[in-house]
């Protein structure tokens, strides 16, 4: 059988090192609360860096639209939202738009109170819950704000405007410069077809899709779909059959214009080359131009170098040359094909024919209008209705920030915004 290890006796600490082991645990449970209290001071001190300079601005108020004030989170959310699938580098671009969006937001609900028209929370969700896929309740304000909107459109606005009054069937073409005005209304004088005519020539993108037949009207459609007071302004105060002399439009944007090109270098290697142009807005315009620089180059060169510039910063719609007095340094991938042939092909110093360019836009025109019919009493169409209800309830909303007792106030300045972008980026 093996042996029973002998058992040792147990150790007795004397009274002075039991007082010595006491002492030196009690040093410890020291040393350890002392280190806890520093792990903790640091944490908190960098906490509270971290909330004062991350969290705590989140908190203030940026901006006021009467009483109801938001803060820097909510501020940010909205920028986040409304700046999905922007690149970084343009959420900045957002941020003064999205101010706009939350104080026009807001002074609409409130706005609406007043009116007795509001959306409610159920019906809020219930519409969030509608969209495949249904959208988070970060979206709820701005839905609210859509419903609303269309609340005030039908029960508000659509009380205002009229279910029926007088029209004039409309007949209406822009042209680009007066003597092809003239031209064509001669043609019409003379039997032409007027939809006929608007659907090749008219460069206005409705007339031509319509045949230069714009239908049925009431006062106030027109500006809206034209971009122009000058049609309805003729046409409502016009005889019955009466085709309009050309009238002038200095303002209306149309997609051509006509280029008037000198080529001063050329480098062909590089794509590029440096010239002297002019943007004009009509073949007619960019003719008289051409012909006053072709006499100024018989006085002499220097001269002619002069008028060019004097000329370019008069008449010509390029806004990158015009104030250089038409001098452009210009890379031939980023113009149209027009330009770009006349350019590599052209000897120096020659200076060009007008070329009509369709890929750019300039103002001006003249319009050829005449009223087929009137009616002094006739149904407005839903469409008309519609464009007359979106622009009273426009007005309405732009107006509310200049309204009496409206007090709107914003606190975001240029760091405060690059702090909601960073924020935003950085999560």
């Amino acid at each position: 059988m093996a042996k029973k290890k002998a058992e040792q006796p147990k150790r007795e600490l004397t009274k002075r090192q039991l007082s010595h082991w006491q002492q030196q645990k009690k040093r410890q449970r020291l040393l350890l609360g002392a280190g806890i209290a520093i792990i903790i001071a640091v944490l908190v001190t960098v906490g509270g860096g971290v909330y004062n300079q991350r969290y705590k601005p989140l908190r203030e108020t940026v901006i006021e639209v009467n009483d109801t004030k938001f803060d820097m989170g909510y501020y940010i959310k909205m920028l986040k939202l409304y700046g999905s699938g922007v690149p970084g580098q343009q959420l900045y671009n957002l941020t003064d738009w999205v101010v706009k969006a939350i104080e026009q937001g807001e002074l609409v609900r409130q706005e609406a109170m007043k009116l007795g028209i509001s959306v409610s929370d159920k019906e809020v969700d219930k519409k969030l819950k509608s969209y495949n896929p249904p959208l988070s309740k970060d979206y709820r304000d701005v839905v609210r704000t859509q419903m609303l909107v269309g609340k005030l459109s039908e029960e508000y606005f659509g009380k205002q405007v009229p279910t029926s009054a007088e029209q004039r069937h409309i007949l209406a073409m822009f042209l680009e410069g007066e003597s092809q005005a003239s031209e064509v209304r001669a043609r019409l004088e003379a039997g032409g077809n007027f939809t006929q005519v608007a659907s090749v020539l008219s460069l206005d993108a409705t007339c031509k899709e319509k045949k230069g037949d714009l239908g049925w009207r009431p006062e106030g459609v027109l500006p809206l779909l034209l971009g122009t007071n000058l049609v309805e302004e003729y046409a409502f105060s016009c005889e019955v059959g009466a085709l309009s002399q050309p009238i002038l439009d200095e303002t209306k944007t149309k997609p051509v214009g006509y280029w008037l090109i000198k080529v001063l270098e050329r480098d062909e290697q590089a794509g590029g080359a440096k010239v002297n142009v002019m943007l004009l807005g009509s073949e007619e315009e960019a003719s008289e131009v051409r012909t006053k620089l072709e006499a100024s180059e018989v006085r002499g060169k220097l001269e002619a170098s002069e008028d060019f510039a004097t000329l370019a910063k008069e008449f010509s719609q390029h806004d990158e040359s015009k104030e250089k007095g038409g001098y452009f340094e210009v890379s031939l991938d980023m113009m149209g094909p027009a330009f770009k042939e006349f350019t590599l092909r052209s000897e120096l110093n020659v200076l060009s024919q007008p070329i009509r360019d369709d890929t750019v836009s300039t103002k001006g025109g003249y319009w050829l209008v005449k009223v087929s019919e009137i009616d002094n009493n006739r149904q407005i169409a839903d469409e008309d209705r519609n464009l007359l209800k979106a622009d009273a309830l426009n007005k309405w909303v732009e107006g509310l920030f200049d309204a009496p007792g409206n007090k709107i106030t914003s606190y975001l300045d240029e760091g405060k915004k690059l702090f909601a972008v960073t924020h935003i980026l950085g999560d």
